[in-house]
C-alpha cells in the first residue's frame, strides 16, 4: 500500500513540474510588484502560498496597494476566482470515494486552471496521492517565485523598484492578447469592458466609484452581455441521455 502510494505521489509530481516551471515567472512578476507596492517580502511570499490563485492575487493585492477596503478586494477577488468553484464540483466527480473531508479540502486549496485541466484529462479515479503530488510542484513553483521576485526587488534602487509597478499591466495583457487573438468574441468582450471601465473612470458622474468597484462592474457587465451575445449551444445529444 505504501509502494502505490508513493508511486502514484511521484507520478502527480511528474505531471505537475511543467506547471510548476511555468509558474515561476509569472509569480516572480508577483514579488517584484507587491514589494515594489510597499508590501513587505515575507508577506508576498505569505499571499502566494495561503492564495495560488493567479489573477485573482494580482487583483486583490493591487487593491491592497491602492488602499481599497475590504468590501471592494472581497467583491474582486470572489468574481474573478468563481471559476473555481465549478472546477472544484467538476472534480468531486472524479476523486475517490474513499478520500475524507480533510482530504479533500486539502485538495481544494490547489484548484488553478492548470491543474485543473491536467487532472481532468487524466484517466478513472483520481486518488489523494495523485492529486497530492500534482498540487506540490506548483505550489511550490509558485512560492519560490515569489520569494525571488521579491528578494531582487528589496535588492534594487528605490526607482527601478518603482518602475516595476509596470509589470502587472504587462502580466494581464499577455494574459488577454493570446485569447482575443483566438476568438472575436472575447476580444468584443474585453472591448466592453475596457469601454465599461473608461466611462467609469473618467465621466465626472461616476468619478466616486472608486478603481476596485470600477474593475467589478466592468467584469459583472462584460460578462453579462457576452453570455447574451454569445450563450454556449446546448449539447444536441444531452436530449437523449
Amino acid at each position: 500500500m505504501e509502494h502505490k502510494w508513493q508511486k502514484e505521489f511521484a507520478y502527480g509530481l511528474k505531471r505537475g513540474l511543467p506547471i510548476a516551471l511555468g509558474y515561476v515567472p509569472v509569480s516572480f512578476t508577483f514579488g517584484l510588484m507587491a514589494v515594489s507596492g510597499g508590501i513587505p517580502a515575507w508577506m508576498a511570499v505569505f499571499i502566494s502560498l495561503s492564495n495560488l490563485t493567479s489573477a485573482g492575487q494580482f487583483a486583490g493585492t493591487n487593491l491592497i496597494i491602492n488602499g481599497a477596503g475590504f468590501p471592494e478586494i472581497t467583491l474582486t477577488t470572489f468574481i474573478i476566482n468563481i471559476r473555481y468553484l465549478l472546477m472544484s464540483l467538476s472534480l468531486t466527480q472524479r476523486l475517490d470515494r474513499k478520500m475524507n473531508l480533510p482530504k479533500r479540502l486539502l485538495i481544494s486549496y490547489g484548484v488553478t486552471d492548470e491543474i485543473f485541466s491536467v487532472a481532468s484529462m487524466e484517466q478513472g479515479v483520481l486518488t489523494f496521492p495523485y492529486l497530492a503530488g500534482l498540487i506540490t510542484g506548483p505550489v511550490f513553483g509558485w512560492t519560490s517565485g515569489t520569494a525571488l521576485g521579491a528578494v531582487i526587488s528589496s535588492a534594487l534602487p528605490e526607482s527601478l523598484s518603482n518602475a516595476m509597478g509596470i509589470a502587472l499591466y504587462g502580466m494581464f495583457i499577455a494574459i488577454i492578447l493570446p485569447a482575443a487573438k483566438k476568438s472575436k468574441q472575447v476580444t468584443i468582450i474585453i472591448a466592453i469592458s475596457v469601454a465599461v471601465v473608461c466611462i467609469l473612470r473618467y465621466v465626472p458622474a461616476f468619478r466616486f466609484i472608486s478603481s476596485g468597484f470600477r474593475t467589478i462592474i466592468a467584469t459583472i457587465i462584460g460578462a453579462g452581455i457576452g453570455a447574451l451575445l454569445y450563450p454556449v449551444e446546448k449539447n444536441p445529444t444531452s436530449d437523449n441521455s
